[in-house]
């Protein structure tokens, strides 16, 4: 996400859904808090689930679903492109390599799809899509980060390994969010905006809000 492509912090925040964030917090059940050793050197609690994100669940349960297109062989005409037949070529061409190379490879081939701002693509001011979603029609920043978070897991990492993180960019003053992957020790940044893959730790800039995967989700201050 750019200065150009900004969304409203209200409308982006609306991933929790009509609640908004505040309201969904649970008053119990979970950890206690990591003072600043959380993702980007905040202080973050975990919390156990993430079935009070509807978005974040909507795109899980369409991709498990759009998984079932890889069973059926397709032909590319005007009207079919077969994006999730060559998403997985893509994937087959990378196991077996080191969880780096996969984590860089990923990042980059991803961030080679163009950039489409939800109110363009969808009519509304924050949708979450799926990697089929994404592939046929691209999509903004948590489009990204969904489709390296499904792509990885593919690969094989595990979804405690990775996070998609919400965040706010402070120099462009903007809502926007990345993949966190752990790796060897560190938290990787996955980020549609850099082709490379660095460490959180090196990230001075942004200042997360939340971050979820499918077992939990954590709040981050």
């Amino acid at each position: 996400m750019n200065s150009n492509q900004s969304l409203s912090r209200r409308g982006f925040l609306t991933v929790v859904g009509a609640t908004g964030l505040t309201a969904a917090l649970p008053r119990h059940g979970h950890a206690a808090a990591r003072p600043g050793q959380g993702v980007f050197g905040s202080t973050e609690t975990r919390r156990e689930g993430s079935a009070r994100f509807p978005k974040w669940k909507g795109a899980i349960d369409r991709t498990l679903r759009e998984r079932q297109q890889l069973t059926q062989p397709c032909r590319k005409t005007a009207v079919s492109s077969c994006d999730m037949h060559d998403w997985q070529e893509l994937l087959n061409t990378l196991r077996g390599r080191a969880r780096g190379d996969q984590i860089n490879l990923i990042n980059l081939e991803l961030n080679r799809r163009a950039y489409v701002l939800d109110p363009i693509n969808w009519g509304v001011a924050d949708y979450w899509a799926s990697p089929a979603q994404f592939f046929q029609k691209n999509g903004d920043c948590e489009d990204y980060s969904i489709a390296k978070y499904m792509s990885l897991r593919d690969l094989g990492l595990q979804p405690r390994d990775m996070r998609v993180v919400v965040l706010n960019d402070e120099n462009l003053k903007i809502p926007h969010a990345v993949l966190a992957v752990r790796n060897d020790g560190d938290e990787l940044i996955l980020d549609n905006q850099v082709n490379r893959v660095v460490s959180h730790r090196i990230i001075r800039h942004y200042r997360p809000i939340f971050s979820i995967n499918e077992e939990a989700w954590w709040l981050h201050r």
